[in-house]
C-alpha cells in the first residue's frame, strides 16, 4: 500500500538554545521522550532486503538509528525464518525490540463449534508473547468475513475474542486497516464504523494506516478526532499519485495526506507508537527510504 514524506528541517548546528527556539518557531513537536513515544519501522517496507538476508538487513537498520521493529512475517511459526527464540536473540544482539506484529487472523483460525481459537492461532500468540510484542496485529480482513453482515458481525465477535487472549498475555489484540474499510458498506454503515462500533475499546487497538485511507477519501485527522481513544499504535505513511491515476507510498512528507498533522495530533491524543511504512520508492532503495524516513520523524520529534 502506501506512505509518505518530508519537510527536513534543518536545524541550525551552533547552539543547543539557539536550536531550541528554531524548534519553537517552526512549530515543531516536542521531543520523543517528553511523549515517551517510540518508533519503529514495519519491516514489510524492506521485504526484499529482508528475504534475500534477513540478519544483514537488520544490521542496516539498527547501525541507521532503528531500535524497534515491526515484522510483517510469521510463517510455519518461525520469524523470517527463525524460531521465536532465535529471532529474539537476533534482535536482542542488534539491540532491535518488536513492540508488534503482523498476522493475518483468519476465520480458520476460531472453531466456531468448539467455541476456542485453533492451536495454530494460540502458537502465534504465545510466540508474540515470547517476544516481547505488545501488539498482535491482524493486517487484513478477508472479504468473505464482511461478505454478508452477519458474517461481519460474527467476526466482530472473533475479534475482542481474541483481544481477550492476547489480554491474558499481556498484550492487545489489534486490526490495521486498508482503503476498503472506508468504502465498502454493510446495512449502511462503512465498514470502518463497524468495526468501531462494535468492538470493545479495552480489547481491540486499532492500528491506524494514515496514508491507505487516503484512497477512499479518508483524512487521517478527521478519523483520528472521532475516536481519539483508540488509536496507541499507528502506521505513519503518505501517499502520492501516480500517471496512471492510482495511489502509491512515498516518503513522509513528500505527499498530500497531511501526515504530520495527523501524526502530531495522534501523539497529542496519547498515541505512543508510530511505525514508518513506505512500500514504494520512486527510484530510490528501499533502505535508502527507510533512512531519509527515520530522518524525516526525527525533526518532527519523533
Amino acid at each position: 500500500m502506501d506512505t509518505s514524506r518530508r519537510d527536513f528541517i534543518k536545524k541550525s548546528a551552533m547552539a543547543i538554545a539557539g536550536t531550541a527556539l528554531l524548534s519553537k518557531a517552526a512549530g515543531c513537536a516536542p521531543a520523543a521522550e517528553d511523549k515517551k513515544t517510540t518508533l519503529a519501522v514495519q519491516l514489510y517496507c524492506v521485504r526484499d532486503d529482508m528475504r534475500e538476508d534477513p540478519l544483514g538487513s537488520l544490521t542496516k537498520l539498527a547501525n541507521m538509528g532503528y531500535t524497534h521493529v515491526e515484522h510483517a512475517n510469521y510463517v510455519d511459526h518461525k520469524f523470517y525464518g527463525w524460531t521465536a527464540q532465535e529471532f529474539k536473540r537476533v534482535l536482542d544482539d542488534l539491540g532491535l525490540k518488536m513492540p508488534s506484529g503482523h498476522t493475518v487472523l483468519n476465520p480458520a483460525h476460531y472453531d466456531r463449534d468448539a467455541g476456542v481459537f485453533t492451536d495454530e492461532w494460540k502458537k502465534l500468540v504465545d510466540d508474540a508473547a515470547y517476544m516481547g510484542q505488545e501488539y498482535v496485529i491482524s493486517p487484513w480482513m478477508n472479504p468473505e468475513m464482511y461478505s454478508t453482515y452477519n458474517n461481519f458481525m460474527w467476526f466482530m465477535e472473533v475479534f475482542n475474542k481474541c483481544g481477550e487472549l492476547c489480554q491474558k498475555q499481556g498484550m492487545r489484540f489489534g486490526y490495521h486497516n486498508h482503503d476498503f474499510e472506508f468504502s465498502e458498506t454493510l446495512n449502511g454503515e462503512t465498514i470502518w464504523d463497524l468495526i468501531m462500533n462494535n468492538t470493545d475499546a479495552d480489547k481491540v487497538v486499532m492500528q491506524l494506516d494514515t496514508g491507505n485511507m487516503y484512497i477512499a477519501g479518508a483524512i487521517a485527522k478527521d478519523v483520528l478526532a472521532e475516536h481519539p481513544d483508540r488509536y496507541d499504535n499507528i502506521h505513519a505513511k503518505d501517499m502520492i499519485q501516480r500517471e496512471d491515476g492510482g495511489w502509491e507510498s512515498c516518503l513522509l512528507g513528500d505527499g498530500v495526506v497531511g501526515v504530520r498533522e495527523a501524526l502530531d495530533l495522534a501523539r497529542d491524543q496519547g498515541t505512543e507508537l508510530f511505525i514508518i511504512e513506505q512500500e514504494a520508492y520512486q527510484g530510490k532503495t528501499p533502505m535508502e527510504r527507510m533512512e531519509e524516513n527515520l530522518a524525516v520523524m526525527r525533526s518532527w520529534g519523533f
